[in-house]
């Protein structure tokens, strides 16, 4: 009877090494089934994907996507290929291969919004604050200040007006460039201080499909070269492909301190920014990835050719992931610690949804000090430690901004 319930056991621990094997993998969601899937974001719980045939929403973690194409059709009544997707607060933003879309409702109407937009196939977006900046195909970057009622070019010493990527960290602006069709303009990456006022090249001679910001690491992911990383704000950027397999890399996103890569191969993953990289394809049976996007505590994953969404849970592939029964219940700015401090300081907050976050720290005068964070970030608790060492002794004030929400305390330095 003994030995009896011993291979019983044996049993049940093979079953279960089977079934984590099985379950630790990426899974299909139901859909949207209407070609590549081009880009991905999210807003709440509510995860929208840009199609060659138009905008899908899933609020169920893909268990069903609905078509949300209200307003977003051609002459011949067709929905606009949609290339890229931008959210800032309740609002929508669709870059597609004829307008560029706002939707106001979570996707269920969308308004075409193009004054002053001289190129209207839009491959790109990023958020700064009220500024929202485009990409085009052809004509450069465009920025709107009023919510996309309006838009500017702002190009003057961009060379090259074919923009795949748009990337923001702090007051820096980055333009990821690809191959210019009439071979005139070198591809690479592009840098504006002023808001796109004026662009310097500051890495030429590669095909940028991607760009991604992780705190001081500025990452562009490329056709054919792999992933370059620059520490300096693109002064100087370095080859990081070690453990890379495929180094055509079309997607790149951050979640923590975690660098997920989708390429024409594979999915990877960096948790030592991009000095080494694993893949995490397991169960991925289409590995031509065009997207990624953290929603929660799920990496989602846009594929080409057959056009679905795959889902895999974060904490299979990485350790430090919110689980989610400690997913916050409310946005929640904390005092940081120590406090007084010297010289350095952190600063911990909540967010119970993905938001758009900008941490910024004033003296006590008003004056903006610094920008420590202006980025989207996932649901979650984070930190950053905050260095003071070339500020002199005085109270000094921290504000984050996420979404809606606005907080700010203030802190003391004493040295």
């Amino acid at each position: 009877m003994k030995n009896i319930f011993i291979c019983i056991s044996m049993l049940l621990t093979f079953v279960l090494a089977i079934s984590d094997q099985v379950f630790a993998q990426w899974v299909q969601t139901n859909g949207p089934y209407d070609g590549d899937v081009n880009c991905l974001a999210n807003s709440g719980t509510n995860i929208f994907a840009g199609t060659h045939d138009g905008v899908f929403l899933s609020t169920n973690n893909g268990a069903n996507w609905t078509s949300v194409n209200t307003g977003m059709r051609d002459y011949n009544h067709d929905p606009y290929s949609v290339y890229a997707l931008a959210i800032n607060d309740t609002n929508i933003f669709a870059g597609t291969s004829g307008s560029v879309f706002l939707s106001t409702d979570n996707g269920a109407n969308w308004t075409s919004i193009n004054t002053g937009l001289t190129n209207t196939v839009v491959c790109a977006f990023t958020v700064n604050g009220i500024n929202i900046f485009a990409g085009t195909y052809g004509s450069g970057v465009f920025l709107s200040t009023d919510n996309g009622a309006n838009w500017t070019a702002v190009n003057t010493g961009l060379t090259n007006t074919y923009i795949s990527s748009l990337a923001v960290n702090g007051s820096n602006i980055f333009a990821g460039t690809f191959a210019d069709p009439t071979k005139t303009y070198e591809s690479g990456v592009f840098l504006s201080t002023n808001n796109g006022a004026n662009w310097t090249a500051v890495n030429a001679g590669i095909y940028v499909s991607s760009l991604s910001v992780n705190g001081t690491n500025i990452f562009a992911g490329t056709w054919f070269n792999g992933i370059f990383r620059s520490t300096n704000n693109g002064a100087n950027w370095t080859t990081v492909n070690t453990g890379l397999t495929n180094t055509y890399v079309m997607s790149l996103v951050v979640s923590g301190t975690n660098i997920f890569a989708g390429s024409y191969g594979s999915v990877f993953l960096s948790t030592n920014n991009g000095a080494n990289w694993t893949a995490v394809d397991t169960g991925l049976t289409n590995t031509y990835v065009m997207s990624l996007v953290v929603s929660g505590v799920n990496l989602f994953a846009g594929t080409d050719y057959n056009g679905v969404v795959w889902r895999r849970p974060l904490s299979e592939m990485i350790t430090s992931v919110v689980s989610l029964n400690e997913i916050p219940s409310r946005f929640n700015l904390k005092q940081n610690y120590p406090n007084p401090f010297n010289p350095t300081t952190m600063i911990s907050y909540q967010l119970p949804v993905s938001s758009f976050v900008s941490l910024k720290i004033y003296d006590i005068l008003g004056k903006l000090i610094t920008t420590l964070i202006n980025e989207r970030q996932s649901v979650g608790n984070h930190s950053i430690k905050f260095n003071a060492t070339n500020l002199p002794s005085g109270v000094y004030f921290y504000s984050l901004e996420a979404g809606t929400h606005k907080d700010t305390k203030k802190f003391l330095l004493l040295k």
